[in-house]
C-alpha cells in the first residue's frame, strides 16, 4: 500500500460581508443582540462555549432589565453597579467577543491569512508528497512503476507531488523539468539510449553534460527508477 498522503492545506476562502454585520450587532444593539448572536454561533458550528455564552449574556441582559425595573430612588448602593456590569457585558465585551470569533464561526477552517502563506503551504505539502513517492520508489520499484510515478503522460491516480520518470518518460515530459528545454530533453533522452538509464541527478547531469546549475532541480523533481 502506498504512505499515506499529508492533508492539504486549507484554501484560504473569503468571508462574507454579512459576518461583520454578525460581529457587530452586539454594538448597534447595544447589547441586547448578544445573546442571539452567540446562539447563531452555537447552532453553526455545534458548540457548547459558544451556547453557554449566550446563556451568559442573555442572563446578564436579563438580569439588567429586572434590577432597573425593579428598584427606583432608593435602590441599595451596590444596585447600579451591578447594573452597569450587566449593561456593559453584552453590549462592550460581547462586541469584541464577536469579532474575535469571526472567524472561526464563518469559516469551516482557520484560513491562511495572506495568499502567499497559502501558496508556501501549497508547495510544502507538494514537496511532501514528492519525498513519500521517491521513498516508496527506493522500497519497491515495482511498485512505483505499476502505480506510474514520475509518469503524468500516463493514466494514474497516485499524487507523486510532480515527480518525472528521467529514466522512462518521453522527452516532451521531461522537458517540462524546471530549467530544461525541449533540446536539453531530446540530448538527455538520446544519452538515455545509449547508456541504459541513470541512477541520480548529478549522474544524468555528468553523461549528459547538462549545465550544473540544473542539478538541483534535478534532484528534487527528477525520479530514477530502475
Amino acid at each position: 500500500m502506498p504512505p499515506a498522503q499529508p492533508p492539504m492545506p486549507p484554501v484560504a476562502r473569503p468571508i462574507s460581508p454579512a459576518s461583520f454585520l454578525w460581529a457587530l450587532a452586539p454594538l448597534y444593539t447595544c447589547g441586547f443582540g448578544t445573546p442571539l448572536t452567540m446562539l447563531y454561533a452555537a447552532i453553526r458550528k455545534r458548540s457548547v462555549w459558544y451556547g453557554l455564552a449566550s446563556a451568559g449574556y442573555a442572563a446578564a441582559t436579563g438580569l439588567w432589565i429586572h434590577l432597573a425595573e425593579a428598584y427606583g430612588d432608593n435602590e441599595p448602593d451596590l444596585v447600579p453597579v451591578v447594573m452597569i456590569i450587566c449593561m456593559l457585558t453584552p453590549w462592550l465585551v460581547g462586541t469584541v467577543h464577536s469579532l474575535a470569533v469571526r472567524r472561526q464561526v464563518f469559516d469551516g477552517a482557520e484560513p491562511y491569512s495572506t495568499a502567499n502563506e497559502h501558496a508556501l503551504a501549497v508547495a510544502q505539502y507538494r514537496r511532501g508528497l514528492r519525498q513519500q513517492a521517491r521513498e516508496l520508489a527506493e522500497r519497491d520499484p515495482v511498485m512505483a512503476r505499476e502505480l506510474r510515478i514520475g509518469r503524468p503522460d500516463l493514466p494514474r491516480q497516485y499524487d507523486d507531488g510532480g515527480l518525472i520518470d528521467v529514466n522512462r518518460a518521453p522527452a516532451s515530459v521531461i522537458a517540462t523539468l524546471p530549467g530544461l528545454t525541449p533540446a536539453l530533453a531530446e540530448q538527455i533522452v538520446r544519452v538515455r539510449d545509449e547508456v541504459g538509464g541513470f541512477v541520480s541527478a548529478e549522474d544524468l547531469s555528468a553523461a549528459a553534460s547538462l549545465p550544473p546549475h540544473l542539478t538541483a532541480d534535478l534532484a528534487e523533481y527528477g525520479l530514477f527508477l530502475p
